[in-house]
């Protein structure tokens, strides 16, 4: 009979004088890393059962548009107010603002009505409606106190962006702008998970002419690529200073290496346009007034609309329909 396999390993059958092999014990794994650590707490376990509300939620929404910078202080939120009051100056359209940098809510004091506070019912969350066709979501809405600080970590801010999204009755809207914090942190990913079932028609990403904002914008756009968010296209800000008396233009940010057009060249991104710096722009967003009612030949107005009809382009509208003349 043949020995099995069994009594071929057992010890006592074999000669004592012929050493046995024995296999080495296994290699301990080594350290989890801390980005191996963050994502072993957060690894999903299935399907978010929210996503399907908030894409049912949405789904009256045409258009969503993400708004990013690479750094603070180019101008992000009222660059986004900017153009939500662009869109509605068309009084056919309707248009959203989301204001998802949780811990600094500028834009409700932009628009004009930091004083408001949210309207819940049974169809959802209310947002505050700045003019019939402007309506804005955000934090400042909730916060006992104007001057009240927001000390939250990632978990508390994700949710509180789930919730807009799925709580916030907006209905029919034909652009939704989102306003995200600079950089690239847990609200960008949050809002791309989210929104990716219901459609994001891409971001605009807004930057400075001088290197030091090109060199974090050069990081917006690589994780705009890594994750999937299509660039509708790169907008300058600040670029140049508008008198307000002559409305003569004059450089005070200089391009020292070309700018935004040469980046977004360098990219292969859309260059959506230059808006120059205008005094009124800052005293309009402090009154929360309209800076296109205020002053509709600034060359800066002039310059924003430019920008929008460059954005509608990108996504296959017909500019003159959104922004007629």
């Amino acid at each position: 009979m043949a020995p099995s396999l069994e009594a071929d390993t057992d010890a006592s059958t074999l000669d004592n004088t012929v050493p046995v092999p024995r296999p080495r014990p296994p290699a301990p794994p080594p350290p989890a890393t801390a980005g191996q650590t963050i994502c072993a707490a957060t690894a999903k376990t299935g399907p978010d059962p929210d996503i399907p509300l908030i894409s049912a939620r949405l789904s009256g929404i045409r258009h969503k548009i993400l708004v990013l910078s690479g750094k603070g202080g180019v101008g992000k939120s009222t660059f986004t107010t900017l153009l939500a009051q662009a869109f509605a100056t068309n009084e056919d359209s309707s248009v959203g603002i989301m204001d998802t940098d949780i811990c600094g809510p500028s834009i409700p004091k932009m628009l004009g009505v930091e004083a408001e506070t949210i309207h819940v019912s049974g169809a959802g969350w209310s947002p505050v409606w700045v003019m019939d066709n402007l309506g804005v979501m955000s934090i400042q809405f909730m916060l006992p106190d104007r001057n009240a600080a927001i000390i939250w970590r990632g978990a508390k801010k994700n949710g509180l962006i789930k919730q807009f999204l799925k709580d916030v009755e907006w209905g029919d809207l034909d652009f939704l702008l989102v306003d995200t914090p600079p950089g690239t942190s847990d609200e960008h990913l949050s809002v791309n998970t989210f929104l990716r079932d219901s459609g994001i028609d891409g971001a605009v990403v807004v930057t400075t002419p001088q290197e030091v904002s090109l060199l974090d914008v050069r990081k917006e756009i690589d994780f705009c690529r890594k994750a999937g968010i299509r660039i509708l296209g790169l907008a300058e800000n600040m670029a140049g200073f508008v008198c307000p008396k002559c409305t003569n233009q004059s450089e005070i940010f200089r391009a020292t290496t070309g700018g935004g057009r040469a980046l977004a060249q360098e990219m292969g991104i859309p260059f959506l346009g230059s808006v120059p710096l205008d005094p009124r722009i800052g005293i309009a967003c402090d009154y929360g007034e309209s800076f296109f009612d205020n002053f509709p030949d600034s060359p800066a107005c002039v310059a924003f609309k430019e920008v929008v009809r460059n954005v509608s382009r990108q996504m296959g509208l017909d500019d003159k329909e959104v922004l007629p003349e």
